[in-house]
């Protein structure tokens, strides 16, 4: 279903907020594991700072010494440190590949942050009898970890970005499609039920106006009040099915179930519309089997479904014509099917017959419905987990037909 271009923006601006929600917290969530990975490889390096002064020579003179404690014996192949022997007449004495030691630096206690020629190190000092060892050791690890860090974040972030907008932007289309059925369906519900009582209503404001404008005969009287008399009717059952149809549809709970025997609500029903019949001379019947055929639903419901199959069917058949109800089993299924001798129904037409204020047109027969009975029907049998099907009687009228899972009653 298209979207209305309001309802498409909507879903872009939520899709919008939705990556912007996600964009803060990748963005957090990336500084907070750099800020990790670089506390934890920087405290690796000031660990093998301090376990460097483990390893000096008794006199504390690293630099001479054949045993390098630039090299982690555990480590080999580790970043080499630097070493700085500071005198106590402040001579400072290094290798001669050792770069030159900041006269800052030489005082250093606990490991801290410096540059020497231009490298960012850590660097590190202790008392070694009367001098001082100032040990070093470059941070390049943790300058690689955080740039490989970044580069994989940037790259993973619009791909990340992307798959989030578009992603919410396709839940946000198909979450808003039955919305926007549903406002669509109000809309035409509004506009098919301010059509439909407009017309009742300007044929009693007319019939009023002119009983209004001069004296009439009795006769005349009688047909308009009696002409008026049929569209209250008619606005009274409009209202009414609207009102039943506004009800179920805002009613949110399953509605309550019980053993309904079919054969009895059929024979029920049609006994009521006995007298619509026998007035237009149909021939009403009913085909039950003697032992009960019970499913499980709301009695009301199963009784107005039927109410609505037979008025529709009394409506469309043409005098002296027939309605047949038949109650039936079918495989593990019992089945209600009305038949009518009326026009039937055309196959391009069944699609739509359930629709809301869709009328079927048969030009031999005036019904004077609005088209909400189906309609009705269709909440009731989808409210019931019926199935229906819609075809042709044998006489070649109108066959519908719904089904239901039986209820045993062992």
């Amino acid at each position: 279903m298209a979207l209305v271009p309001g309802v498409r923006r909507q879903s872009i601006r939520v899709a919008l907020a939705a990556t912007g929600v996600v964009a803060v917290v990748y963005l957090a969530v990336g500084i907070s594991v750099i800020a990790y990975v670089t506390r934890d490889l920087t405290a690796q390096i000031d660990s093998r700072l301090t376990a460097s002064f483990g390893r000096l020579p008794p006199d504390g003179r690293a630099h001479d010494s054949p045993f390098d404690p630039g090299r982690d014996p555990g480590r080999p192949f580790g970043a080499p440190l630097l070493v700085w022997t500071v005198e106590s007449s402040g001579l400072v004495l290094a290798s001669a590949s050792t770069p030159e030691l900041p006269t800052q630096l030489a005082t250093v206690t606990g490991p801290v942050t410096a540059t020497i020629d231009g490298t960012e190190v850590r660097v590190a000092g202790m008392e070694v009898g009367d001098d001082r060892v100032v040990v070093a050791q470059a941070t390049d690890a943790v300058t690689d970890a955080q740039r490989t860090l970044v580069v994989g974040w940037l790259l993973v972030a619009p791909i990340l970005l992307a798959s989030v907008f578009f992603g919410a932007v396709a839940i946000g289309r198909r979450v808003a499609a039955p919305i926007e059925a549903a406002r669509r369906r109000q809309l035409e519900f509004t506009a098919d039920a301010s059509h439909e009582l407009r017309t009742p209503l300007s044929v009693i404001e007319a019939h009023t106006s002119l009983a209004l404008a001069q004296p009439r005969d009795e006769t005349w009287y009688r047909s308009a009040f009696g002409r008026v008399d049929r569209e209250s009717k008619r606005m009274r059952r409009l209202l009414d099915d609207m009102l039943w149809l506004a009800r179920f549809d805002a009613s949110q709970a399953a509605p309550t179930t019980e053993p309904v025997d079919l054969g009895v609500l059929a024979t029920q029903a049609a006994d009521r519309f006995g007298v619509v019949a026998e007035t237009r001379h149909l021939s009403l019947a009913v085909h039950a089997p003697a032992t009960a055929i019970v499913i499980a639903a709301s009695p009301e419901l199963i009784d107005r479904l039927v109410g609505v199959l037979l008025d529709n069917a009394c409506k469309y058949a043409p005098e002296d014509g027939s309605v047949d109800v038949t109650v039936a089993m079918e495989g593990h299924r019992a089945t209600l099917t009305v038949d009518d001798s009326g026009p039937g129904i055309a196959a391009e037409d069944r699609d739509r017959i359930f629709d809301r204020f869709h009328r079927v047109v048969a030009t031999s027969v005036e019904t004077g419905g609005a088209g909400l009975g189906l309609a009705i029907g269709d909440a009731i049998v989808r409210a019931t987990g019926g199935r229906w099907i819609v075809g042709s009687s044998p006489s070649g009228g109108a066959r519908f037909s719904v089904s239901w899972s039986r209820t045993s009653l062992d």
